[in-house]
């Protein structure tokens, strides 16, 4: 049974396959930039926002919490002022001197109860006050933050419906380029480009320079470059260079 031949690759067609990757990925890097920060500011305020939720509802539930200790204290306040009205009045009914004693020592506690009780009434007072000092600075910065999330969210949804469709052509381009690359190549590429802000692992020579890093490329590498009988890449930053019939640059260009 005969076997298939298989298909030879050129260096040639190698760095043009490269090339062609390189400037699809640029358009998508450009969409990326277009985006810019965007992606990132929406999920922190999103995340800023949760936590100020969670901190509103403890200050809800700690104001809660001090309301009723506070309201306690009133009906404590109520009932000492109920018995010292019933004790005063049985004063008038007292038939030895032990049971006024015991009377009068009795409306004193509950004065002294009353004291207590507006002292604790004021403690508290002071600490809810705090805290709905607190509640309120929170909500107005919880309100500035869903104004600018729904702001960002706005602009980014923008972006992604003018880029949408290009952003997914080019994806899919970008998937099917790389199949075409052998596994060695793509790695070096991936490689390269994640070195790089800018994403470039494959540029042309502009000027007699590196389109990467600027530096000098000598001519007899140059030369090198355009027989396209091996990968060169620069010395200096690593990039791939190739040379301008690749990149389909013009030499008047």
């Amino acid at each position: 049974m005969a076997t298939a031949k298989k298909e030879t690759v050129t260096v040639a067609e190698k760095l043009q396959m490269m090339f062609d990757l390189q400037t699809i990925d640029s358009n998508l890097d450009k969409i990326q930039i277009l985006k810019g920060e965007l992606p990132m500011e929406v999920e922190d305020l999103e995340d800023e926002i949760k936590g100020l939720e969670t901190r509103i509802r403890k200050l809800d539930k700690k104001v809660e919490d001090l309301d009723g200790e506070i309201n306690q204290h009133k009906a404590n306040i109520a009932t000492s002022e109920t018995l010292i009205e019933r004790y005063k009045k049985q004063l008038d009914e007292v038939k030895n001197n032990r049971e006024f004693e015991a009377l009068t020592k009795e409306i004193e506690l509950q004065e002294l109860e009353i004291q207590l009780s507006n002292k604790k009434i004021g403690e508290l007072n002071v600490t809810k006050d705090a805290k709905v000092d607190i509640r309120k600075n929170a909500n107005e910065k919880l309100e500035a933050k869903v104004a600018d999330l729904e702001k960002k969210r706005v602009e980014l949804e923008k972006i992604i419906t003018k880029t949408e469709k290009e952003e997914k052509t080019l994806m899919n381009k970008s998937t099917k380029a790389k199949k075409k690359l052998e596994d060695r190549l793509l790695k070096s590429y991936n490689k390269i480009r994640g070195n790089y802000r800018n994403g470039l692992a494959v540029v042309t020579i502009a000027r007699n320079a590196c389109g990467g890093c600027y530096n000098r490329i000598p001519p007899q590498v140059q030369i090198e470059i355009g027989t396209k009988k091996n990968i060169i890449a620069c010395e200096h930053c690593g990039r791939i260079l190739v040379d301008n019939e690749t990149a389909g640059i013009s030499p008047e260009e």
